[in-house]
């Protein structure tokens, strides 16, 4: 893969996307803006810069939030450029050693459940003997409440007329810290008339090597995805973490060059859905019971800015009655998570993390909520960090707890902090 020329001519340096990009605003140094590092791009793709450690640093320091996507009234598909960068670094850079070795370890365990469980078992004693290094960021982000072992059931039925067979991707982080997520998930697909399908083993989606450069990988886990799901026969995919769903809305993309996997992709991404939309998509069949709580919802940034879905999540929440939908400020800066980006860039993530926390508890909420499982987790521990642990909650719990009737005081009592 190497950085398309034509691409990073359509950016025409005008700045409009340098208020909405989060390192930007950290800094104000113009080659951690999209307009600089697409300079840097400019002169990789024609031979007039090289590769080092400096350009690399950059780079690095890009959250791939695609805010600027969103900004940019010339169309850039910067999504695009810092995929390629980001593939020809992880091809043609060597990083130094330390680095190397805890980019391996993020991706010999992250993608791989029993991995994670078996890490996160051990968190609590990095909290006694205090970890070493980089190890130390994992042990900080690790969060307090226990991997969950719960999972849907294999094929969870509709309740009255079938709309559609959907197969529902459980993910490797949302597998193991958001497992009630998946299980909720399915419920309320059901009760609003899917059949739900949650294929077993299947684990990363190859959502995080894509982001990190690591394209052969994500190639991988995204031709293992497709195949799973072609055998559950499905109508449609869904996923209820934002940036595993914009992975499975690029597989198309992603596959463009693969004759053997170019047509089964662009199918596959052509029926892949959030959980928010098909929740929204037809009036609702399920009765709400009221829900009295006032919720922060933030926007994640590969739902609102990568998959453009802003209203949907919205609607749902707004479906339960007496639940109080609260706005945070900033809501197009990132908060820091950015698949692996809070553990390998983890001083700008903290600050990110605690801006936003900040946000959040400006709207005076009694409840957070987010549709991604980074987002929750990276919130979370800031808001832990500013001494106001909230409930953190997915919408899609929300709406389940609704659906069932149960009370917001034991909904909050019962909720991951």
């Amino acid at each position: 893969m190497t950085i398309d020329r034509e691409l990073v001519a359509d950016c025409v340096h005008c700045g409009f996307c340098l208020p909405t990009c989060p390192t930007w605003n950290l800094w104000h140094e113009e080659m951690d803006s999209p307009r600089g590092r697409i300079y840097l791009m400019q002169g990789l793709a024609d031979g007039t810069m090289q590769l080092n450690a400096t350009v690399v640093e950059h780079f690095d320091r890009c959250l791939g939030c695609m805010a600027c996507v969103t900004s940019c009234p010339s169309g850039v598909q910067y999504e695009r450029l810092i995929e390629q960068t980001r593939a020809t670094i992880e091809r043609g850079y060597l990083r130094h050693g330390g680095d190397r070795a805890f980019r391996r370890l993020i991706f010999a365990v992250l993608p791989h459940p029993r991995r994670m469980r078996a890490a996160l078992a051990l968190a609590p004693l990095g909290r006694v003997f205090p970890a070493p290094g980089p190890l130390g960021t994992l042990v900080a982000l690790a969060p307090p409440w226990r991997p969950t072992r719960a999972r849907p059931p294999e094929v969870t039925p509709a309740q009255g007329e079938k709309i559609a067979r959907v197969g529902l991707l459980t993910g490797c982080v949302q597998s193991v810290l958001f497992g009630d997520v998946n299980v909720a998930t399915a419920r309320v697909l059901a009760a609003e008339g899917y059949e739900v399908v949650a294929p077993r083993g299947l684990g990363c989606c190859g959502a995080l090597a894509i982001h990190a450069g690591r394209h052969d990988d994500g190639l991988t886990r995204a031709r293992r995805t497709i195949a799973a799901f072609e055998r559950a026969r499905v109508d449609l995919v869904v996923s209820n973490a934002a940036g595993c769903g914009s992975n499975l809305k690029d597989y198309g993309h992603l596959l463009a060059d693969d004759t053997g996997w170019a047509e089964r992709a662009a199918l596959f991404s052509a029926r892949a859905r959030d959980a928010s939309e098909l929740l929204t998509d037809r009036p609702p069949r399920a009765e709400r019971h009221p829900l009295a709580l006032r919720v922060a919802f933030q926007d994640s940034c590969h739902l609102a800015h990568a998959q453009r879905i802003r209203e949907a999540p919205r609607s749902m929440l707004v479906s339960i009655p007496g639940l109080d939908l609260a706005e945070p400020a900033e809501q197009e800066l990132c908060c820091g998570s950015a698949g692996i980006y809070n553990l390998v860039e983890p001083a700008a993530a903290r600050e990110l993390g605690d801006r936003k926390a900040r946000a959040v508890l400006g709207a005076e909420p009694e409840a957070y909520a987010s549709g991604n499982p980074g987002c929750l987790v990276q919130v979370s521990s800031a808001l832990r960090r500013a001494g106001h642990p909230l409930p953190s909650l997915h919408p899609v719990e929300l709406l389940d707890a609704s659906l069932r009737g149960v009370p917001a005081e034991r909904l909050l009592k019962e909720a991951r902090r």
